[in-house]
C-alpha cells in the first residue's frame, strides 16, 4: 500500500498488524528562532521551518560573511548578523537551530541551553565519546527542549517499520545490514572560491588545533578528524539510530572496522569502510564508499519470519516461506523528506514542552556507535564495548 500523507493503514499477510500514523500540529503562533551555522544543511532546515512554521528568523551567526548575508536576506532583512554565536543567544528567542561543524556542536548546544533556549541540534550531536555525558547532563539539568537531528524518528514509514519490528512481525531479528554509498568525486564545489577576507578562520577552528586555511577542510570538514568523523559519524549515525530504536539496544559489546583511503588520500578519514558491531542477541554490519553512488543507502532487518528493507524512499516487507517471496507483502513509499516532520515535531515540543521524537540520549548513542567504530579503526581494527579513547 502506498503512503497517503493524511491517513493510512496496512493490512498485511501472515499475521502482521494494522498500523496508522498521525502527527499533531502545534498552535498557530509565531516562533522566534536563531540560526547558528548557516551552511548547506542549515538552508534545508530553514526550508523545513518555513513550511511548518510560522516562524521568524531573528538573528544569525556564522564565521563566513556571505552565509550570514544570505540568511539575513532570507529573513526579509529583519535578522541581525553576528560572527560570535553568543550574541545570537543574547536575543529574545524561542529556539536556535545549530548546524555548525561537529566539533562545535556540544559547546554551542550547552551554551544555548544555559541561555534558556530550546535547541535543534544537527547530527552527530557529539564529536567525541566523552562529550556525550556533558551534553546529556546539560539537557537533563535544564528545562529546555533539545531535538537531535535524527529525522528518521519523525519519518512516517520509519516509524511504521519500528512498530512492525517491535511487534514481532519479522520473528527474531538477529542481523541488520546497513549501507550507504555516495560519490564525492562527482560532487562539484561551489562556483565561487572562499573569500578568505570574509572568513574568520581562527574562530571556525575553535578548539581544534591551529592550522592553515584549506578550502578542502572548509567545505569537506566531515572527512577530517579535527572537525568530523567521516562516514561513521555522518551517514552511519542515521542508520544505527534506526537500529537502536527498533531493537531497543544502543550499546555495542564489540566493534570491528576494516577501512582505508583508496580514493581521497587528502582526507584523514577513510573513504571505503566495512564495519561490524555486536549487540546483545544481534549483529549490525555497515559498508560504504565515497566514490560510488549506485544503490545509495538503506537498511535490511533480517528475521526468522521475514525481512524488512527500508530507505528514505520507502520500505518493503518480505515473508519467509511465501511463494515468490522476492516480492514484498507490504510496500510503503515516502513522498516527503522526513526533516519536515522532524522540524514540525520540534516546533510542537517547543510549544507543548513535551519530549521530542529524538531525545538527547538517542543522539548520543548513535554518535557513540560511529565513534567506537572509528576508534576500532585507529586501534588496528577491533575494540570491545569497554574500550576507551
Amino acid at each position: 500500500m502506498t503512503y497517503r500523507p493524511n491517513r493510512r493503514s496496512f493490512l498485511i499477510a501472515g499475521g502482521m498488524t494494522a498500523l496508522a500514523s498521525t502527527r499533531a500540529l502545534g498552535a498557530n503562533d509565531m516562533l522566534r528562532i536563531g540560526v547558528i551555522g548557516a551552511g548547506g544543511r542549515m538552508n534545508l532546515l530553514l526550508d523545513c521551518a518555513d513550511k511548518v512554521g510560522p516562524c521568524q528568523i531573528v538573528a544569525v551567526s556564522d564565521v563566513y560573511g556571505p552565509r550570514r548575508d544570505a540568511v539575513k536576506e532570507r529573513s526579509g532583512g529583519l535578522a541581525t548578523t553576528h560572527v560570535d554565536y553568543h550574541e545570537v543567544l543574547d536575543k529574545d528567542l524561542d529556539a536556535v537551530l545549530i548546524a555548525s561543524p561537529d566539533h562545535w556542536h556540544v559547546r554551542m548546544a550547552v551554551d544555548a541551553l544555559a541561555a534558556g533556549k530550546d535547541v535543534y541540534l544537527e547530527k552527530p550531536v557529539t564529536h567525541t565519546i566523552e562529550e556525550g555525558a556533558a551534553l546529556t547532563h546539560a539537557v537533563r539539568s535544564s528545562k529546555q527542549i533539545l531535538q537531535c537531528g535524527m529525522q528518521q524518528r519523525s519519518w512516517p514509514h520509519f516509524r511504521d517499520a519500528v512498530d512492525l519490528i517491535q511487534g514481532g512481525s519479522l520473528g527474531r531479528v538477529v542481523q541488520v545490514r546497513t549501507y550507504w554509498w555516495q560519490n564525492y568525486g562527482g560532487r562539484s564545489k561551489p562556483a565561487k572560491p572562499v573569500d578568505t577576507e570574509a572568513l574568520d578562520w581562527k574562530r571556525w577552528l575553535g578548539g581544534a588545533p591551529e592550522q592553515t586555511f584549506s578550502e578542502e577542510k572548509f567545505y569537506r570538514w566531515r572527512w577530517f578528524w579535527d572537525f568530523g568523523g567521516g562516514a561513521m559519524t555522518d551517514l552511519f549515525t542515521h542508520w544505527i539510530d534506526v537500529v537502536h530504536w527498533a531493537m531497543k539496544a544502543d550499546q555495542p559489546r564489540a566493534v570491528q572496522m576494516l577501512a582505508d583511503k583508496y580514493v581521497f588520500e587528502q582526507w584523514d578519514c577513510p573513504d571505503t569502510v566495512q564495519a561490524a558491531l555486536r549487540y546483545p542477541g544481534f549483529d549490525v554490519v555497515y559498508e560504504g564508499m565515497m566514490a560510488s553512488s549506485i544503490d545509495d543507502g538503506g537498511l535490511e532487518f533480517r528475521g526468522t519470519e521475514g525481512t524488512l528493507k527500508i530507505n528514505r524512499n520507502g520500505m518493503g516487507v518480505y515473508r519467509e516461506g511465501v511463494p515468490g517471496n522476492q516480492n514484498p507483502v507490504l510496500k510503503d513509499e515516502s513522498f516527503r523528506d522526513g526533516t519536515y516532520a522532524h522540524m514540525q515535531n520540534f516546533f510542537d515540543c517547543v510549544k507543548t514542552r513535551r519530549e521530542p521524537n529524538a531525545p538527547v540520549e538517542a543522539g548520543v548513542a548513535a554518535a557513540r556507535a560511529g565513534q567506537m567504530a572509528n576508534l576500532a579503526y585507529k586501534k588496528g581494527g577491533q575494540i570491545t564495548g569497554t574500550a576507551k579513547a
